[in-house]
């Protein structure tokens, strides 16, 4: 978080502090009632947008390892009943558990490349085995992610999905070539170009009711021209009953790891790296639109959804299929289109999925969908997922350090997934375990980032507790730093106050609290150049610092003792950003000199 100190220059930043405009379309906020039969039908609009990218996700994980039919409707069934679970989870608030908000999740094509690679390797255990691994490993980075946001950046995880997305293409091509014997040649690549043209088209022209839906009609189009080249197994579907659970298919795990496991496993871990970080993005857009009055973000609320997406990947590696995760762009269609943001919605659309799992000529419907109309779909979904790398990129400010890093990583890994030159330097196992496409690009983009993190301007430290007592050690810190840096006087009360301010912004109303009670305050102060960066990391509180600046003079006269810092942080900055995390909080201004 941000603050300049000093003249307020008429600027976009200074603009951000004016209360913000209302946004009229939300019928229900997320902790409002609203009517079952409500909760209800956006619901079921909810399902169509998720239910047949997850059954396809997973028909083209298993479908392109050759896997047998009774696994491929286990892994479909349990799917969906995972991702009931995890969207219930998602609208809930347990304890830490659950983000409170709508957040459509479904199957992740993130680990399509990698999942296959695993069940090529050592089968739906070996794939059950890793996804357990990934889903403990994601867990602890949630709880860790205060501490890990200097080194795994944006544009680690931006060069790691776009990796991604090119390690897919050649599967989306295979399944074009898919087609029944004595088929015609050009059957399997005309009915993916429908199916690629009429989702495209949509896209980018259709009405705006019908975006959200441009993939579902894709597949629609995709399928009805596949009809007069015979390329339906109806006979599949017929055999499959109308009401049923499956045969129990846990694949259980793989006790004894083989080369391939290792090989796999830091390929695993970096991708499930990404899908933590993406869950960030996530739960900040949802918590955006899903107010008439936006308001600054929970990061509390943010790591509660992910410790339900956790959840939600242990419950897949139990059950051997491709792990789940949050599709903000759905959730945020189906917000915009109905203004309904009620946490029940989440309520019914687990309910909804729970019981469709127990319909297999539903799913059924969508698994004998052609390969070739699969392979369409999944040229869209590759697009888009290569555009979310771009997109995160180019967020996270592209300097040339940043665009280096970036691009480095990402030809460095293409190149190595198409060459491996360890593998023929070092050989087996090592030239395995090292030479991955995913696992040396991501590797790169951390190595590069770490590096310009060590070689950056040496912050210096101070350690103490939130409370007024130590105001005269801080000030007595920012001195001395100001001093090092040649600053005036005028600089340096500019420095002292800033750090004030914060320090009172940061109190509690009540100091009458137990000594054990008092929270650790660590005070960084990074030099940039002619400004310093103060970062001041401490216990989290009850409010957020951005909510009462930027509704400062809509509420009621109250007393309060940190009112009149607030006031003169608003007076000074141009702009100010507090995150939240569970157990911390985290201001971070920025003091010209």
């Amino acid at each position: 978080m941000v603050i300049h100190f000093g003249r307020r220059p008429q600027s976009i930043s200074e603009i951000a502090l004016a209360p913000p405009r209302l946004n009229k379309t939300i019928r229900y906020e997320p902790d409002e009632r609203c009517s079952p039969l409500v909760a209800l039908g956006v619901g079921a609009q909810g399902i169509t947008l998720v239910i047949a990218p997850t059954v396809l996700i997973v028909a083209i994980t298993v479908l392109a390892t050759g896997q047998g039919e009774s696994y491929l409707t286990w892994s479909v069934f349990a799917a969906l009943i995972i991702v009931g679970i995890v969207i219930t989870l998602q609208a809930a608030k347990i304890g830490r558990l659950g983000g409170g908000h709508i957040l459509i999740t479904g199957v992740t094509p993130n680990f399509i490349a990698v999942s296959v690679l695993a069940l090529d390797e050592g089968g739906p255990s070996m794939l059950a085995s890793l996804i357990v691994l990934s889903s403990i490993f994601y867990l602890a980075v949630v709880t860790w992610l205060p501490l890990l946001r200097r080194i795994i950046t944006p544009v680690v995880s931006s060069s790691v999905l776009m990796l991604i997305a090119a390690l897919i293409l050649p599967i989306c091509f295979d399944r074009l070539s898919e087609v029944p014997e004595g088929t015609s040649t050009v059957a399997g690549p005309i009915v993916a170009a429908v199916t690629l043209i009429v989702s495209t088209l949509l896209v980018l022209r259709g009405p705006g009711i019908w975006r959200p839906l441009s993939l579902l009609i894709g597949i629609v189009a995709g399928c009805v021209a596949a009809v007069p080249f015979g390329l339906y197994d109806l006979a599949s579907l017929a055999e499959k009953s109308w009401v049923g659970i499956p045969e129990l298919e846990f694949p259980g795990l793989d006790v004894t790891p083989t080369v391939g496991f290792w090989a796999l496993l830091p390929m695993f871990l970096i991708v499930t790296l990404v899908q933590a970080i993406k869950s960030i993005g996530d739960g900040v857009v949802v918590q955006q639109v899903a107010r008439r009055k936006p308001r600054a973000t929970d990061f509390r609320l943010i790591q509660g959804s992910m410790y339900a997406t956790g959840i939600g990947i242990l419950l897949s590696g139990v059950a051997g299929t491709p792990p789940t995760t949050s599709y903000s762009s759905l959730s945020v269609s189906l917000i915009h289109l109905t203004g309904v943001a009620a946490r029940s919605v989440g309520y019914a659309m687990g309910a909804i999925l729970l019981v469709l799992a127990m319909f297999p000529k539903v799913t059924g419907v969508l698994l004998i969908i052609p390969s070739p109309v699969m392979g369409g779909f999944l040229l869209v979904a590759v697009a888009m997922l290569f555009l979310e790398g771009i997109q995160t990129l180019s967020r996270a400010g592209l300097n040339p350090q940043k665009a280096i890093v970036a691009g480095l990583a990402f030809s460095i890994g293409l190149g190595m997934e198409n060459h491996n030159v360890l593998e023929d330097l070092l050989g087996s196992p090592w030239g395995t375990l090292l030479g991955n496409g995913i696992t040396i690009g991501a590797a790169t983009a951390i190595a590069l980032t770490a590096f310009l993190e060590l070689t950056g301007p040496r912050g210096k430290r101070l350690e103490t507790s939130l409370d007024t007592s130590n105001l005269p050690q801080i000030d007595a810190f920012l001195q001395e730093l100001a001093g090092k840096m040649g600053w005036d006087s005028a600089s340096t009360d500019r420095l002292r106050s800033a750090g004030e301010e914060t320090l009172s912004s940061l109190l509690q109303p009540d100091n009458e609290q137990p000594d054990e009670k008092v929270p650790r305050l660590v005070v960084t102060a990074r030099p940039e150049g002619q400004s310093v960066e103060l970062e001041f990391v401490t216990a989290f509180e009850d409010e957020n610092l951005e909510d009462r600046l930027a509704y400062l003079d809509d509420q009621t006269e109250t007393e309060d003792e940190r009112e009149i810092s607030f006031r003169l942080l608003r007076h000074y900055a141009s702009s100010v950003r507090h995150q939240k995390y569970q157990g911390m909080d985290i201001v971070t201004v920025r003091v010209d000199g």
